[in-house]
């Protein structure tokens, strides 16, 4: 039989575990359950490409937001640095089109691997150039974020209309309809040529709001290890 003392030294020691087990844990975004309050995507204002040394070879890090310029960078990095073997993600997301303009980059790049390392998070036009790479990867603890797509962020854009009267307003939807369409479409056919199922549109990105209300203010799903296998978004057997 255990003493007092032991049992007590045992008791808090279970205490201490389970406290430093808390505190490791990242608190929960209650407004999006599936994610961490704060994903580490990156403050960066423009996507930082930056080739270091890394696993015995060299890696590029791709760090911030996706601006239109950003496919032309990429183009020029992987130029110059031909013996960069993967790319690793960590992005709050941006222009769309650029994101997809930047998978088709690396999917041009036989072989080049797209990583997200436990702790980082690829967010909305991230996902897209993360599909780009041949194999994918997302290290446990790595976070692949997804959210229905808006084209209603300019809403300087909305306020005038709505100043300008009915017709004006009518011409803004119209074309953010249109344009919405169109990315949607460009999304799918960029899925089928990815090899990701397009389930993931149907059953996941298109599911969540675009935008939160009173009532439900969920916008975004951090994916699970179970959900990016089922999907094909990580496809390798690391």
């Amino acid at each position: 039989m255990y003493s007092r003392r032991k049992v007590f030294r045992i008791a808090a020691a279970a205490g201490l575990v389970a406290c430093l087990t808390a505190a490791a844990k990242p608190a929960i975004d209650p407004a999006n359950p599936t994610c961490p309050l704060t994903p580490d995507w990156s403050a960066n204002a423009t996507m930082k490409l930056t080739p270091v040394a890394k696993k015995g070879g060299k890696v590029l890090l791709a760090e911030g937001r996706i601006d239109t310029g950003l496919p032309e960078r990429l183009k020029t990095a992987l130029a110059a640095n031909p013996d960069i073997s993967e790319v690793w993600l960590r992005s709050p997301g941006g222009d769309a089109r650029a994101g997809n303009a930047a998978g088709r980059i690396i999917r041009s790049n036989f072989g080049l691997t797209t990583r997200i390392p436990a702790g980082w998070a690829c967010f909305s036009a991230c996902n897209f150039i993360f599909m780009g790479g041949q194999p994918r990867v997302i290290d446990p603890g790595g976070l692949f974020i997804v959210h229905m797509f808006t084209r209603t962020g300019d809403r300087s854009a909305i306020d005038m209309s709505v100043a300008m009267g009915t017709d004006a307003t009518k011409e803004l939807i119209g074309d953010i309809e249109q344009d919405a369409a169109l990315l949607a479409s460009e999304d799918n056919d960029f899925l089928i040529r990815m090899g990701v199922s397009r389930k993931l549109l149907t059953e996941v990105m298109y599911r969540q709001k675009a935008l939160a209300n009173a009532e439900d203010k969920s916008t975004r799903r951090c994916l699970t290890q179970v959900e990016v296998k089922a999907y094909n978004v990580a496809n390798n057997n690391e």
